[in-house]
């Protein structure tokens, strides 16, 4: 088996475990907040552990640090709003509607990067709101969930897009170490102003710290991690379309652990389909486009 092949393979095992990431939402009982902040705490550490033994470069100018930070409370917020929707919904429904990221990905690289829109891109995003509509309509139950989902994809697109600036420039596990950082601390300052560290602060229960550990040290530190070393060797084209398996492998596996409480309507599902064909055929239109500096 080539190097190539064996980096293919390597890609789709951490897409599955990023598609994990929401079954740990559902199994964790902490609710959305305390779960991100406990999440972003662990990562933080372990990418500090993994700086300091690799002897990465975390001195950054202010302006720079300023900019990773400010991603970071976005990551912060686009996981809580993320792990809420697990909790008032369903994991397919919140994966279903999370699918979007590309939509919104697709309107705001344009803003950000002070580019032309392109007509195809906006074409999917026809698409993948009439499957949004059809969930939408089948599902309205669930439209706390819904929106919720719909908010964390917005905010997913958003740090993406903005990411990407600053992977450009900077090694991509620093940018995650001050990511990490200030999401926490970005929270643990809510709690203050709050009171949540005086008042009944959560404390997990003992099969909380498993998932939780496996949540931020495998799904996220780990991941992200191997991710970045297989993206030296594989096309961006072959990398967006395995990440875009994401939402099927987390929907396959809600399904086989929940069972029936994951089961939907027909809308749901035609609605989910698509989405996820206007997904695919995201990267398939951008292939040949260059990378915007």
């Amino acid at each position: 088996m080539n190097i190539v092949a064996k980096n293919q393979i390597k890609m789709h095992f951490i897409v599955v475990i990023l598609g994990f990431t929401a079954i740990l939402g559902r199994l964790i009982t902490l609710d959305a907040t305390d779960m991100v902040w406990y999440r972003m705490l662990m990562a933080f550490g372990a990418l500090g552990i993994y700086v300091h033994f690799k002897k990465i470069r975390v001195r950054y100018s202010p302006k720079v640090i300023l900019q990773m930070t400010g991603t970071g409370v976005i990551i912060a917020l686009h996981w809580i709003t993320f792990f809420y929707s697990i909790k008032v919904s369903n994991v397919s429904v919140a994966l279903g509607c999370f699918a979007s990221t590309t939509f919104f990905t697709a309107i705001l690289e344009p803003l950000i990067f002070k580019r032309k829109a392109n007509r195809y891109e906006l074409l999917l995003g026809i698409i993948i709101i009439l499957g949004l509509y059809l969930i939408f309509q089948f599902e309205f139950k669930y439209w706390l969930g819904i929106i919720s989902s719909l908010t964390s994809a917005f905010l997913a697109g958003l740090f993406t897009v903005l990411n990407k600036k600053l992977t450009r420039k900077h090694d991509p596990v620093s940018i995650s170490f001050y990511e990490m950082g200030s999401g926490f601390l970005a929270i643990s300052l809510y709690f203050l102003v709050t009171g949540r560290f005086f008042d009944s602060f959560p404390v997990p229960l003992a099969m909380d710290w498993v998932w939780l550990l496996i949540l931020s040290i495998v799904c996220t530190a780990y991941a992200f991690v191997v991710s970045v070393e297989v993206m030296k060797i594989l096309s961006a084209y072959t990398i967006v379309l395995a990440f875009n398996m994401e939402p099927v492998y987390a929907i396959l596996l809600a399904s086989w652990i929940f069972k029936s409480s994951e089961l939907m309507s027909l809308g749901f599902y035609i609605g989910t389909i698509i989405i996820m064909i206007a997904v695919f055929l995201y990267p398939v239109i951008n292939r040949n486009r260059p990378v915007p500096e």
